[in-house]
């Protein structure tokens, strides 16, 4: 996983002190008020100009300044707690660490306790789950690489857990680790309780009416396709693979194909879409790979006998393959599985 970016704004002299440390120890970018001349720090005029250009485009946000100023910059630009960034104020002196935006999701809680811990101040942390020593479902969640299906249930397990109730846990493979915890109890489809908080980790699309679906990334996709295919001609035909055999498009993890693809930009940008970074392997590779469905057209075209089998059964690094070879006449997909380890 790819290091966090975090910016880091100062607007005193102090707070310049301040921002330089957490700059060279997080590490992060920082920027300064242009009227402090700084040296090492990219200067600005208007914070809330600045603000607009780099929200989105960092991981986690620390400013050292009054909570009041960095409350106005950001709110125009809050969206959604599965999206927004994280937030944390610090005073000029560094005695306290403010999280104010995306605690969970977002790991402002964590950042927030990273920079007291550099500046040997305090973590200031008001998520009922944290100050009350509860689990937090969104963190664990996060942690163990799930995907969240409806973000909007999170608050229903998390109140749940608030207030010592058991939580119902369907979980089959245990990826949350929580089999034997007493806070849950493990449900299966035929003893669910719809009127009850739950937890439906699953990666089918199979989650039932009031649960929170965690999604594990786990499925792989094997495409083969034509020159110049557009996003929207995959896209199309993976729904549809997916809405057939009752997957969740949460749990895709990866996307491969031929070397020969790695400039196909209808590829690229599906592949974008999907959240899944795209893999492509040499024909050394896939021809080592003993597909069910081997093609003497794909052999002839591309050197290989299979394409799409073979990359989506080496993404998936042992596993098993869930769905051979199905075609459109641009596109041709299939799916493996990650076996759990």
């Amino acid at each position: 996983m790819p290091a966090k970016k975090i910016a880091i704004y100062a607007l005193t002299s102090r707070g310049l002190a301040v921002g330089t440390r957490l700059a060279a120890k997080l590490p992060g970018t920082l920027y300064a008020s242009k009227s402090l001349e700084p040296d090492d720090a990219m200067p600005f005029e208007s914070l809330t100009h600045l603000v607009s250009a780099t929200f989105n485009t960092f991981d986690g946000h620390v400013f050292v300044a009054a909570a009041g100023i960095v409350v106005r910059c950001i709110a125009p630009h809050l969206q959604s707690k599965e999206t927004d960034p994280a937030v944390v104020c610090m005073d000029q002196n560094g005695r306290y660490a403010v999280s104010l935006l995306s605690g969970h999701l977002g790991g402002a809680n964590e950042l927030a306790d990273r920079c007291a811990r550099i500046m040997g101040g305090l973590p200031v942390i008001t998520t009922a789950t944290d100050t009350a020593g509860v689990l937090s479902i969104d963190t664990l969640a996060d942690a163990k690489g799930l995907v969240i299906g409806n973000i909007e249930k999170v608050k229903n397990v998390n109140m749940a857990l608030l207030e010592g109730h058991t939580v119902q846990l369907y979980d089959p493979e245990d990826w949350l680790g929580l089999a034997w915890d007493t806070s849950f109890e493990v449900a299966g489809p035929d003893g669910w309780n719809p009127h009850r908080p739950g937890i439906w980790v699953s990666w089918h699309a199979d989650s039932p009416e009031g649960a929170l679906s965690l999604h594990p990334r786990v499925l792989h996709l094997g495409i083969g396709c034509r020159r110049d295919v557009t996003a929207y001609e995959i896209l199309d035909h993976v729904h549809e693979v997916f809405r057939r055999n009752g997957f969740a498009m949460e749990s895709i993890a990866s996307v491969g194909s031929v070397e020969a693809k790695r400039n196909e930009a209808g590829l690229l940008e599906a592949a974008a879409e999907l959240g899944a970074e795209p893999v492509f392997y040499s024909t050394a590779q896939l021809a080592a790979i003993d597909a069910p469905t081997p093609s003497d057209r794909v052999q002839e075209h591309m050197g290989v006998p299979s394409v799409a089998e073979a990359s989506a059964l080496l993404a998936a690094h042992g596993g098993e393959l869930i769905v051979t070879k199905e075609k459109t006449s641009t596109v041709t997909l299939a799916v493996a599985l990650t076996s759990r380890a």
